[in-house]
C-alpha cells in the first residue's frame, strides 16, 4: 500500500496543505464517454460485469478531472445478485429485485457460487490497481447491510423502507438472520478488494437515516462495528470510510463505535457542527450538494469555499453530499476541481 497518497494521509489524520478530492458517482451518467461505453456494453449490469468496461469506466473521470482517488465502478446490489436473487435495472425505475421478505425466501439464497460471481469484479480492482496514475488512492467499496436489505426485502428503492422497517419490527428473527448473512458476505466481499488492489474501503449506508435512534444502532451501528472487525482481522491497516446518509447526529456514536477512520458527511449536515463536533473524532468526507454541483457559476464556487474554510483545520476530504447527478455539466466539475487542487489552507 501507497501509504505517502495524499488521499491515505489525509485518512490517517495527517493535514497536508491540500484537500484530497473525489466525488461520489464521479464515474457515470453525466460524462458523454460513460454514456457510449453504456450503450457498447448494452446493460448496467453488463457494464458492471464486464472488467475491462468497468476499469475504463473507473479511469474516466480521473482523466478529466485528476482526483486523488477512483472509486471501483459497479453497484451495491452485485451482493444479492451474487446470492441468486433475482436483479434488474429498468430504465426510468431502477433495480427490480424479486423480494426476500420471508424465511423460506431467505433460506432460498445461497453463498456456494458468490465468489464466483464476482469474480469480474474482483478483475477490476485488479486491473484498476495496476492502471491508475500513481498518486491515485483506489476505493473498493459495498452497500451496508441495512440499505442493502431494504432493497432485498422491498424488491426496489422506496422513499421510506417501509416494507423492511415492518419486517424488522414484526419478524425481528429472520430479518436478523438476513442482516448477519449479509454482514458475512459484505466482509468476504471487502476483503477480496483489498486481496486484488483495492486501498480504502468505503461502506454507503444510504437509507440508514430512515431509522429511529434505536433500530439505527441494531440495524446499521451493530452490524458495521461486525463488518469493521472482519475487516482489520485480515487487512488491520486498510482505512474505512462510513457513510450513514441522514444520520445527524447519531453520527457521533457512530464513530465511536465502529471506529471508523472517517465518515461521509451528507448535504444536510452543517460544516459548522461537523467542525465542532465531528473533526474531532475522526476524518470528515463532504458534503456539497450536488444540485450546487448542477448550478455552477458563482454560487457554486462560494459553495465550495464554505465547506473548506469550515474544514479546513482538521482532518478533510472534499467530496459530495451525494452522488453526482445526470444533469450535471462536466465543466461544472471541472471548475470544482481546478479550485481544489490550488486551494492551501
Amino acid at each position: 500500500m501507497a501509504s505517502d497518497k495524499l488521499f491515505i494521509q489525509t485518512l490517517k489524520g495527517n493535514q497536508k496543505d491540500r484537500v484530497p478530492f473525489w466525488f461520489m458517482r464521479q464515474a457515470g451518467r453525466y460524462l458523454p464517454e460513460y454514456m457510449a461505453l453504456r450503450k457498447e456494453a448494452g446493460s448496467f449490469l453488463d457494464l458492471c460485469y464486464n472488467s475491462d468496461f468497468a476499469t475504463e469506466v473507473t479511469l474516466q473521470p480521473i482523466r478529466r478531472f485528476n482526483m486523488d482517488a477512483a472509486i471501483l465502478f459497479s453497484d451495491i446490489l452485485v451482493i444479492p445478485h451474487a446470492l441468486g436473487q433475482d436483479l434488474a435495472f429498468q430504465v426510468g425505475e431502477g433495480p427490480v429485485l424479486t423480494p426476500v421478505n420471508n424465511i423460506e425466501k431467505l433460506e432460498a439464497l445461497s453463498k456456494d457460487n458468490f465468489h464466483d460471481h464476482l469474480n469480474p469484479v474482483y478483475q477490476t480492482v485488479s486491473n484498476l490497481s495496476k492502471k491508475l496514475p500513481d498518486h491515485v488512492a483506489l476505493i473498493g467499496f459495498a452497500g451496508a447491510p441495512w440499505t442493502v436489505a431494504t432493497y432485498m426485502v422491498g424488491g426496489r428503492g422506496s422513499k421510506d423502507q417501509a416494507e423492511t422497517r415492518i419486517m424488522a419490527y414484526q419478524d425481528r428473527e429472520t430479518f436478523e438472520q438476513l442482516i448477519n448473512l449479509l454482514v458475512d458476505v459484505t466482509s468476504e466481499y471487502l476483503i477480496r478488494q483489498v486481496d486484488h488492489g483495492a486501498e480504502v474501503l468505503q461502506i454507503f449506508d444510504s437509507w440508514s437515516g430512515s431509522l429511529p435512534a434505536d433500530e439505527f444502532i441494531k440495524w446499521c451501528v451493530e452490524p458495521m462495528v461486525k463488518i469493521v472487525q472482519n475487516i482489520r482481522a485480515v487487512h488491520p491497516d486498510v482505512p474505512i470510510i462510513g457513510f450513514p446518509k441522514g444520520a445527524g447526529a447519531k453520527i457521533k456514536n457512530y464513530i465511536k463505535k465502529t471506529r471508523v477512520n472517517a465518515v461521509s458527511i451528507d448535504t444536510s449536515t452543517s460544516t459548522s457542527w461537523v467542525r465542532d463536533a465531528v473533526q474531532p473524532l475522526c476524518t470528515v468526507q463532504g458534503n456539497l450538494d450536488p444540485i450546487m454541483l448542477v448550478r455552477g457559476g458563482a454560487p457554486l464556487e462560494r459553495a465550495v469555499h464554505h465547506i473548506l474554510d469550515h474544514l479546513k483545520d482538521g482532518s478533510h476530504i472534499f467530496n459530495l453530499g451525494h452522488g453526482i447527478i445526470p444533469q450535471t455539466p462536466p465543466e461544472n466539475v471541472k471548475m470544482v476541481s481546478d479550485i481544489l487542487l490550488s486551494y492551501r489552507r
